[in-house]
């Protein structure tokens, strides 16, 4: 590391001494499904969940009382779906191969960033879309080099969630929802020629399943869109693939959401819902609760 890192580094570190909010206490009740559909042969989608962050563990001490606290824990989370594309196993492995390769830039970072500041979620968001771009190349990089893996992509849609802070960042047509209080909202925009095209060419809905933008697939780069949130108590988010999301409508998906029954419950109903309807393609849903204490929200 040079100098100049060591000094931009210890920077850092005095401003979150100075200014960084308290950590926001918060439990989240989640679960992820996947179910290959019953036309496909194989399953080319793939979620992953993490739990990350500060962690304080007093194993020994002299001092009494409740100073310093024998546990301290500052949890954030992550949550990712990726849908693969590119026939045999080559889309499956792209959308493993994606969300594996994100984790590994994440661990390869000296410093992780957990504060809720603006400054400090700008520079996650910053991070993100970093990562978002170093996993395209090197899918693309894969692809070219590997025979018989030319053409797979993937897209790959992400949920991080700091306390009370929510980033979005995505690419493809797997969604993200924020269901609260009744109402369901759809967090991303499906990078499809439908979805683009919609308020100039009313013909487009036929193309809602060719994508403007994918991960691996050259010349529709990488970038993804990304966007913060703030949660309150009670909100239910849900990271999905098409094979959820084109079975299953958005009234549907609400009302289910709005049962208040357990992640867990919720996401065997929804995939149950998609292959009632059909399970035409895979089909995978994240579904994350997020409960603050009373006394902070």
């Amino acid at each position: 590391m040079s100098e100049d890192s060591l000094v931009d580094t210890a920077s850092d570190l005095r401003v979150l001494h100075r200014q960084a909010a308290p950590p926001l206490a918060v439990s989240v009740d989640f679960a992820a499904r996947t179910h290959p559909g019953f036309v496909r042969s194989n399953n080319e989608d793939n979620f992953h969940v993490v739990r990350f962050g500060r962690y304080l563990r007093t194993l020994a001490s002299s001092l009494q009382g409740d100073e310093p606290p024998k546990d301290y824990e500052q949890p954030a989370y992550g949550f990712a779906v990726a849908d693969g594309m590119g026939g045999h196993a080559a889309g499956e492995i792209a959308s493993r191969t994606a969300i594996s390769l994100f984790v590994d830039f994440v661990l390869q970072t000296p410093d992780w960033v957990l504060g809720r500041e603006a400054d400090l979620l700008a520079r996650v968001m910053e991070r993100t879309a970093q990562r978002f771009h170093a996993v395209n190349q090197s899918l693309i990089a894969q692809a070219r080099a590997t025979p018989g893996m030319s053409g797979m992509g993937t897209t790959l849609s992400m949920g991080i969630s700091m306390g009370d802070a929510l980033i979005v960042a995505h690419v493809g047509d797997s969604r993200i929802y924020l269901y609260r209080e009744g109402r369901l909202q759809r967090l991303t925009t499906d990078h499809t020629v439908a979805e683009e095209r919609r308020d100039i060419d009313p013909a487009a809905a036929r193309f809602r399943h060719v994508l403007t933008r994918a991960i691996g697939i050259p010349d529709t780069g990488g970038g993804p869109e990304v966007k913060q949130f703030r949660l309150t108590d009670g909100d239910r988010l849900l990271l999905c693939t098409d094979g959820l999301s084109d079975m299953v409508g958005d009234e549907a998906l609400a009302r289910e959401l709005g049962r208040g029954r357990s992640a867990d419950d919720t996401t065997r109903t929804l995939i149950e819902l998609a292959l009632a309807a059909g399970g035409r393609d895979n089909v995978t849903a994240v579904v994350a609760d997020h409960h603050f204490p009373p006394a902070v929200v």
